[in-house]
């Protein structure tokens, strides 16, 4: 499996949690994406043969004209095969998804949306500055579902300040009676030069409690479980046959090439690559009919340390047989030393077989704390 992600960096505004690269300066637009095809050609030697997944990433994709999203599926198309092609994913925002825009894309072989929901109250909504009410939420999905999409997935967000247990609970019910086939919820992290990061320095809020937070995590868990859902990735859920195929990728160290300003590329091995994460330098270059960015090759120790922090955090967990095929006796031997030694308590939250490490679901939030002990 191979994937393509294509970063879209425009947003009408600027939520207060996002240190992704985006811009909300939108006039611009159509240059961008008259240069994401240019990157494209120019890089079509490095694009999979036959990729399984697309990937409309940002930033908001949604807001771009449809022709122009058209424009990068059928510039693909020309390159490579659609033939395995399994999944073609965009993020939306909900004030984006009208009957035209839906129409539009399912006509241009986007078969699955993932629509930044984030809460459904006004005053979360407010606190993240995000662009859209809690009643275009659930219209979005409604409407989506309405269109003939059978494959949608939501974000929510947990551990907001001043949100009480019982609009945590009222949350997670809204989003389980909108019956989307998967699931996507984060913890609110406070990411350095943010606008989050500015008001908390500043005194005008304070971080939720960590046992606040485990224990909406915990509801969380409970309850979709219990509505049908698989919970498989710290962060995803999904109802059976409907898990993020593109993001999996990712988890499981598939190659992937990443189009547009900031965008990731990794070879399945051990070469990273990354596009310069500025518009004007990124267009500027591709004028130029090159393309500015940079690249690093991972040690084996990163590259095994790196598989061992992403597979934790899935319900398959650590596949020993997969480490030993990537890694020298030196570091696996390390690195069985150190998950013999953890401490007692640490032990405890781990399960483990011949050939598996892993983690119950509920222990999930532990995992930082056991991987600082295991990594070599």
């Amino acid at each position: 499996m191979s994937g393509i992600y294509i970063h879209i960096p425009f947003c009408r505004k600027a939520c207060s949690y996002c240190d992704f690269h985006f811009s909300t300066g939108l006039k611009n637009v159509d240059k961008l994406m008259a240069g994401l095809l240019t990157e494209i050609e120019l890089r079509k030697d490095e694009l999979p043969a036959a990729p399984t997944t697309i990937y409309f990433g940002g930033g908001t994709p949604s807001l771009v004209p449809l022709g122009a999203l058209e424009n990068i599926l059928r510039s693909l198309e020309q390159k490579v095969s659609f033939e395995k092609l399994k999944e073609v994913t965009l993020e939306a925002n909900p004030e984006d998804v009208s009957n035209v825009q839906l129409s539009g894309w399912r006509k241009m072989g986007i078969d699955r949306l993932s629509i930044g929901t984030q809460s459904f109250f006004e005053e979360d909504l407010r606190f993240m500055n995000r662009d859209h009410t809690p009643e275009q939420a659930e219209g979005a999905v409604k409407r989506a579902q309405d269109a003939g999409y059978d494959n949608i997935t939501i974000d929510l967000i947990y551990g907001i300040p001043n949100q009480s247990k019982i609009r945590w609970q009222e949350n997670v019910g809204k989003a389980l009676s909108l019956e989307t086939q998967h699931l996507s919820s984060y913890c609110l992290t406070i990411e350095p030069r943010t606008a989050l990061h500015y008001a908390l320095e500043t005194d005008q809020f304070a971080e939720k409690a960590d046992d606040e937070v485990e224990a909406e995590y915990l509801y969380l868990h409970e309850a979709l479980e219990a509505n049908g859902f698989e919970h498989y990735e710290i962060s995803n859920f999904a109802r059976s046959g409907f898990r993020a195929l593109h993001n999996g990728n990712y988890w499981s160290g598939k190659p992937y090439v990443g189009i547009g300003p900031s965008a990731h590329s990794f070879d399945g091995k051990l070469r990273r690559k990354w596009n310069v994460p500025n518009n004007a330098k990124y267009m500027q270059s591709l004028r130029e009919q090159q393309l500015q960015s940079e690249s690093e090759d991972l040690t084996l120790t990163e590259r095994c340390n790196e598989i061992v922090m992403t597979s934790l955090r899935t319900v398959e967990g650590i596949a020993l047989s997969q480490l030993k095929e990537q890694a020298d006796a030196d570091w696996m031997k390390s690195f069985s030393y150190n998950v013999s030694n953890l401490s007692l308590k640490m032990q405890g939250w781990l399960q483990k077989d011949d050939d598996r490490i892993l983690m119950h679901p509920k222990q999930w939030l532990k995992c930082d704390a056991i991987l600082r002990n295991i990594i070599v």
